[in-house]
C-alpha cells in the first residue's frame, strides 16, 4: 500500500474478516426465531358453533326447505354448507340462514346437516341431522290453497316475533306455510303448522309480515293480511321516527297513499316515497304541511296486474330521515 503522507498517519491494514459457518446451536437458534416471527398472528384455530335449530321442509315434491339459527365463532362466521348425507349440496354467505335443495326425487327420504364456516377455513361439527320425505307429485294440479286468514303477531324480546294465522285448504294438501317480510322469504314451516317463531330482527324498526300456503305442486295462495311489528327503540334512542298508519289502494291508472307523519318536535315537510324498495319520488310541501292525515296520488303507466311494495321516511325538522313505515303491497288494476 502507498501513502503519501508520512508513515505514522497511514492508516494500518485491517485483517479479513473469518467468517466460521453456524454451529448447529446457532441455526437453531435463528430457526426458533423465524418460526416466533412467523407467528406473530395466532393461526385461528377455534371452530364456530354447531348450527342450531335446523328445521326441514318439503315445499314440493321435489324441493326441500333448509333452515338453522346463527353460529357463533372467536371472530366472525362466514359461511355456512348443507350436507345430504355427508355430501356438500349448498354454500351460502354468513347473513343467509335458509336455502331450498331442489331437484329431489318424489316420494323419497332425505336426511340434511349444516356446518358454519370461519374465515380461517375451520368447519363447525355438523348441526343434528334432520329428515325429511318429499311428498307424491300432483302435477296436474294448478289449483293453489285458499289465503292464509286472520294473521297476528307480537314481539318478544326485542329480537324476536312469533306469527300466528288460520288453516288454509287446497284440493289435494298443503305442504307449507311460507313467512315473507317485505316480500321476501325468511321462514318456512310445515303445512300442519299455523305458527311460526322469526328471528335475528333489529331494534326501532317496523317489519312487515304475510304469509302464503303452498302445495306440493308449487302453487302459492295470495298472501294473508299483513301484520305490522314495531321492535323497541335500542337503549339511548328515542322514540320511532317513523310515519304511521300508512295505506295504499289502487285504481286504474293510480296509487292513493295516506299516512300519518311522524312526531318530531316540528313539521314534517318531505318524505321520501320507495317502491320495491328504491327511491322513486320525493314528496315536498311548503311551509304548511298537512295537519293530521297526509295524502299523495301516484299515477302509475305499468300494465295491469304489476305488484308494487310501498314504504315512506320523513325528513326530520334536524335535518336527518327517519325510520321506515311500515311496507304496503298494491296490485295495479
Amino acid at each position: 500500500m502507498l501513502c503519501h503522507i508520512g508513515l505514522d498517519q497511514c492508516p494500518r491494514p485491517r485483517r479479513p474478516t473469518v467468517q466460521r459457518p453456524p454451529t448447529i446451536a446457532a441455526l437453531a437458534c435463528v430457526a426458533v426465531l423465524a418460526l416466533a416471527a412467523c407467528a406473530g398472528e395466532e393461526t385461528d384455530t377455534e371452530r364456530p358453533s354447531a348450527p342450531a335449530g335446523v328445521t326441514a321442509q318439503a315445499g314440493s315434491a321435489t324441493s326441500v326447505h333448509v333452515m338453522w339459527e346463527q353460529s357463533t365463532d372467536n371472530k366472525a362466521v362466514t359461511g355456512y354448507e348443507v350436507y345430504q348425507k355427508g355430501v356438500k349440496v349448498k354454500t351460502l354467505p354468513a347473513a343467509q340462514h335458509m336455502v331450498d335443495v331442489e331437484r329431489l326425487a318424489p316420494q323419497t327420504p332425505y336426511t340434511f346437516t349444516v356446518r358454519a364456516r370461519d374465515a380461517a377455513g375451520n368447519l363447525s361439527e355438523p348441526s343434528t341431522a334432520i329428515s325429511v320425505t318429499t311428498p307424491a307429485p300432483t302435477p296436474d294440479d294448478r289449483r293453489p290453497p285458499t289465503r292464509p286468514a286472520r294473521l297476528s303477531g307480537r314481539i318478544g324480546g326485542g329480537t324476536d316475533a312469533t306469527l300466528t294465522w288460520g288453516r288454509s285448504t287446497d284440493d289435494i294438501g298443503v305442504t307449507s306455510y311460507d313467512v315473507y317480510q317485505e316480500d321476501s322469504r325468511i321462514h318456512s314451516v310445515s303445512g300442519t303448522e299455523t305458527t311460526a317463531r322469526v328471528t335475528g330482527l333489529r331494534p326501532g324498526t317496523v317489519y312487515t309480515f304475510t304469509v302464503r300456503a303452498r302445495d306440493a305442486a308449487e302453487n302459492s295462495s295470495p298472501d294473508s293480511n299483513a301484520v305490522d311489528l314495531p321492535t323497541a327503540s335500542a337503549p339511548g334512542k328515542g322514540p320511532s321516527t317513523a310515519p304511521t298508519d300508512l295505506q295504499a289502494t289502487a285504481r286504474k291508472g293510480v296509487v292513493d297513499l295516506s299516512w300519518t307523519p311522524p312526531r318530531a318536535g316540528g313539521p314534517v315537510k318531505e318524505h321520501q316515497l320507495f317502491l320495491n324498495g328504491k327511491l322513486a319520488t320525493t314528496i315536498v310541501w311548503g311551509a304548511a304541511p298537512p295537519a293530521g292525515t297526509a295524502k299523495y296520488t301516484m299515477t302509475v303507466t305499468d300494465e295491469p296486474g304489476t305488484r308494487y311494495s310501498v314504504k315512506l321516511r320523513a325528513k326530520l325538522p334536524d335535518g336527518e330521515w327517519g325510520d321506515f313505515s311500515a311496507q304496503r303491497t298494491v296490485v295495479i288494476a
